[in-house]
Parts: C-alpha cells; structure tokens; sequence
C-alpha cells in the first residue's frame, strides 16, 4: 500500500474509522516519510456536520497536518445529476480527493506517489458483500471492497469496527458519531444494524471475518479471471477505428458460457468506465446475439447498442449528440434486422417464428385475407425492415390518401391497454410501420395493380 515518500490525501469524516486511520498513518509518517494531507467533506445533510469539521480540523492543528475542507450541497448535487444522495456523496468525496492531490501534489502524481487513503474496515466489506448478494451480483460485486484500487488505498480493511473503537478508547482519542448511520434509510444501514447483528449472536460469532476473508477469496478467483479474460479479449475482440469492438460469432460459440459472459463484461468496460446499471439482463441479451444467428440489435444502457450483422457483432456506444437529440424517447429493446436475403425466418420467444419469403407478383393471385400472413409491396419498402417494439414517432398510413396516424393515437383508438402497447412487436420500415403484428398493415405497402415483387411474412406459432 505504501512506499516511501507518498503523498496520501486521506478522507477524514471524524468518525472513529477515519479517525483510527489518521492516527494510524500519522504514527508511520516518519517511518515512511509519509506527506498527509487532510481531506473533509461536510455534505450539508447533518446539522451537527459543522461540529465534525471543527473536531477534524483541531485533530489537524495537534498533529501538525494540513487540513482541506470542501462544503457542499449534496441533495441538490444528487438532483442535478439524478443520483442518490449516498451515490452523489460518495462521488463527491473522490473528485475533492483528486483535486487536493492535483492542486497540492502534481509532482508525486506524476512519479505515481499520490495515493487516497479511506477507512473502509472488515464490517463495511461484509456489509457490501451481502448488499451486492442480495440485489443479485457478479463475481465483482462479491468481491466487495479491495484492499487496494488503482490509487485508493484501504489500511484498515483488516480491522472490524469494534477493534477500531477499542483502539481509540485504549489511546484516548474521541471521535464523532454520524447520527445517520442509525437509521435504515440505506439499504446498507438496514444489514449493519440488523442482518450482521443478527448474524453474530445467533448463527456465528465469527460472521464478518469468515464473510470478508469470503471477500478476499473471490477477488482472488476474480484477478485470474481478469486475467484469463483480458488475454481472450486481447486474442478475440478487434477494435475499430471509430472506437467501436466487433467479434466474430464462431470464435466465441464454444467457448465456456461463464468466460463468454465474461468477456462480454470486459466488452462493456471498454466502452464505459462503470458497471451500475449494466446487469445479467443486458450480458444475456449480447451472449444470445453471440450465439444465436439472426441479425438485429440490442439497446443498453450508457446509450451502448450492440448489434448482429451475419457473423460479426458490433458494440458501440451512440455519440452525446446522437443521445441528446434522443432523450426522453422510448427505445425498443431488441430490434431484429432483416436482411435482403430471403427466404428467412426468424423466432421471437413471446411472438412466435416469423417466416419471410421475396416472389414476383401475379395479378391472378389472391391476397391472403388472415392475421397471421400479409402480403407487401416490397419496392416501397425504403430502408431495412426491422422487427421490434414501438419508438417515439412511429406512425401508419391510413387511407388511400396516405393519411398519416402516429402508432400512440392508433393504440389509444383501437384500446390496446397502455401496459401493452410496449409489448407489442411491428414490423417497421425505419419509423413507417409497415405492420402492428396481429393488427392492421399501413395503406402505403399494400398491394396494388402496379406491384412488382411480394414480400411475404407469415407469423407461425404466434399468439
């Protein structure tokens, strides 16, 4: 965790973790030739935080340590940035870390001695590792707290809380009380003030250490890995000059199910610099792209977009203008593009198979008069036909004056229930939708005495 002469900005609430953690490092700072610099945050949550700064600073004034404090208001900055007061808090605190070190440090940073100490302990990594558990997790997330994250340093990972307490009351050192860290506002109050509780008087006395040696164990499990995936990434995945990665289907189709999701999660890292909302959902969606022929694509969060192009699949993420011009339209989740090769069939699991087939027309033939088989004129169609769900600013032609009706309002008029209209799949030529699958088809692509070619699809199995 340490050489000698680092430069450490070390995150001091005044609470007794922090608090063991400065006395702790002020104690190896002529050992290690250690620079300190102190950082406080007061979130502006508390009305005794005021209190805190003043404690943390006069510990300052007596160890002769440089004291840095950043007030903010972090309910307004989890509003401005659509986070929880807990997530914008804890962002909040690294980038005051970052700028501390930049502004007081640039020297150490560039020879790789500056380093941000906080005071996670053996409680807060069990802690995490049941929340992460409970809400459904990778191997990531059971990993818990690391000892050590690119510069961020835990030296007290080691210790639980009550060993923390102890110390300072052997010492006589005081410290604050966060009045928060009694209530169960946070999920992760609710499992430190009743689950490990719980756990240790009726189940085991020794439940936090065996959870965070657990800890310890997987992210062990989980570096090889890392590793194991990094050299397939390295081996497989083939990065495109305007940022975007392709793979080919055949190099992954055999591969073990756990690396391949593994390695699409390594995907994902490339793109974006953060897992929080990319789930088993979104890993599951791209391994059936991998493995299962059909070209279409998959909308992800962090506007990422993976798609299927015969044996190649694509992941990219959409440019913030490209994301600007799009917020607050719904996306479809799942688009299947098809092709200009035909026959074709392709199966959707909650519509059915879906069989395409391209014949030139004949005016002696009857047009199929059912729901589950429609025929079009295929020179009308302008773009790729796509599979999917509803987007902002579909619509049909509805008449033989090509009247134009947006999907919303025929939806509302045919009273399909709001909770449904998401569900339902169209057949869509970019956002002229050529058929509302088990409805109407739009009066521009039907078949008339000028029609050339027939696209015919033919639902099977379907509801």
């Amino acid at each position: 965790m340490l050489s000698k002469g680092d430069t450490l900005a070390v995150g001091v609430s005044g609470g007794a973790d922090s608090v063991c953690l400065l006395f702790a490092l002020h104690e190896l700072q002529s050992l290690y030739d250690l620079r300190l610099l102190v950082v406080h945050v007061n979130h502006g949550i508390r009305p005794e935080a005021k209190g805190d700064s003043e404690y943390v600073k006069s510990l300052c004034e007596k160890w002769q340590l440089p004291f840095f404090l950043f007030e903010e208001d972090v309910v307004l900055l989890a509003n401005q940035r659509g986070q929880s007061t807990e997530e914008a808090g804890r962002e909040l605190r690294y980038e005051c870390f970052e700028r501390v070190l930049k502004e007081q440090a640039p020297e150490a940073l560039q020879k790789g001695q500056a380093k941000i100490a906080v005071a996670h302990n053996s409680n807060d990594r069990a802690e995490t590792m049941l929340f992460n558990l409970f809400r459904g997790s990778g191997l990531t997330g059971l990993g818990s707290i690391k000892p050590v994250r690119d510069q961020v340093i835990r030296p007290l990972l080691c210790l639980q809380r009550k060993e923390i307490e102890e110390l300072l009351a052997k010492e006589g050192i005081s410290h604050c009380e966060d009045s928060t860290n009694k209530e169960d506002i946070y999920s992760r109050n609710k499992i430190r003030n009743h689950v490990l509780p719980y756990v240790e008087q009726e189940i085991s006395a020794g439940a936090i250490e065996h959870i965070s040696a657990a800890a310890s164990l997987v992210a062990e499990s989980q570096d090889f890995i890392r590793q194991t995936v990094e050299e397939l990434f390295d081996k497989y995945v083939v990065k495109e000059a305007d940022g975007s990665l392709s793979v080919f289907g055949v190099d992954v189709i055999d591969m073990h199910p756990f690396l391949r999701k593994e390695l699409i999660l390594r995907m994902f890292e490339y793109l974006v610099p953060y897992r929080k909302d990319l789930g088993a959902i979104h890993v599951e969606q791209v391994e059936d792209l991998l493995v299962n022929a059909g070209n279409r694509e998959v909308h992800l969060p962090y506007q990422m977009v993976a798609c299927r192009r015969y044996e190649v699949i694509s992941l990219f993420r959409r440019t913030e203008s490209e994301f600007e011009s799009k917020k607050g339209e719904r996306t479809a989740q799942t688009q299947y593009v098809i092709e200009t090769e035909f026959p074709m069939t392709i199966e959707i699991e909650d519509l059915g198979r879906l069989e395409f087939q391209l014949f030139p027309y004949e005016k002696s033939q009857d047009i199929p008069q059912n729901q589950c088989t429609k025929w079009f004129d295929y020179d009308k169609i302008k773009n790729y036909i796509t599979v999917r769900n509803r987007l902002t600013g579909d619509y049909l032609t509805i008449n033989k004056e090509l009247s134009k009706k947006s999907l919303q309002d025929y939806m509302v008029d045919e009273k399909i229930p709001r909770e449904k209209r998401d569900k339902v799949w169209l057949l869509a030529d970019a956002d002229h939708i050529v058929w509302v699958i088990g409805y109407r088809i739009s009066q521009e692509y039907k078949v008339n005495e000028n029609t050339k070619q027939i696209l015919q699809v033919q639902l099977i199995g379907g509801r």
